[in-house]
Order: C-alpha cells, then structure tokens, then sequence
C-alpha cells in the first residue's frame, strides 16, 4: 500500500542543476530511512545520498561536495539538490524507503525511477 513516486528528472547540461523530489504515500507509521539509489546502463544500483529519521546522511564519494538531501517530514518527501552534474550522473535515479506501515517494517521498497541526462 505503501508509494514513493519521483519527479524532477530531465536533461541538462554539464555544470548544470536538477532537484528530484520523492514522495512516500499510504499507512505510513514511521520513515526510518529515505533516500537515492541510481543506475547507469551495464552498471549495478549505486547508493547516491540516504536520510535516517535522526537527520544523519551518508552520501557516495563521488557526489560530496555536490549533492545534498533534505528532507520535509510533514510530507513524507525526501529531495535531492544536484549542482555541478557531469556527464557521468546520467543514470536512472531511484527513491528508496525503509518504512514502519502499522506493525509491519518495510526494508527495501523502491519507486519506479526518474531519468537524469548530463549532456557535455
């Protein structure tokens, strides 16, 4: 029952900025954590920037400095400011959610994805 849908996704050009947004809708009791994962073609799912309930964020080496997450809590939604991309950000951007729905926790759900193109 539980949602995450993204938007924000499209074409820029390198050096450029993009802001993705995700938000998680159904019974949702709790949102331990949220955050990105993205996948390029002929690569495996990378983490990009996650958010626990407390606020702590871990972000991939190759986005410090550059990406940030945020969060709104009363909207259960989670963004991602993307500033200086580079072509090599080009990938398939995906919401992730480890959430508590009733008594039930949810480790792995997954939204269907937003396409971000860095051209150069």
């Amino acid at each position: 029952q539980v949602q995450l849908v993204e938007s924000g996704g499209g074409l820029v050009q390198a050096g450029g900025s993009l802001r993705l947004s995700c938000a998680a809708s159904g019974n949702i009791f709790r949102i331990n954590v949220m955050g990105w994962y993205r996948q390029a073609p002929g690569k495996q799912r990378e983490l990009v920037a996650v958010i626990n309930s407390g606020g702590s964020t871990n972000y991939a080496d190759s986005v410090k400095g550059r990406f940030a997450i945020s969060r709104d809590t009363a909207k259960n939604t989670v963004y991602l400011q993307m500033n200086s991309l580079k072509p090599e950000d080009t990938a398939v951007y995906y919401c992730y959610a480890d959430v508590n729905s009733g008594s039930i926790r949810y480790y792995g759900m997954w939204g269907k994805g937003t396409l971000v193109t860095v051209s150069s």
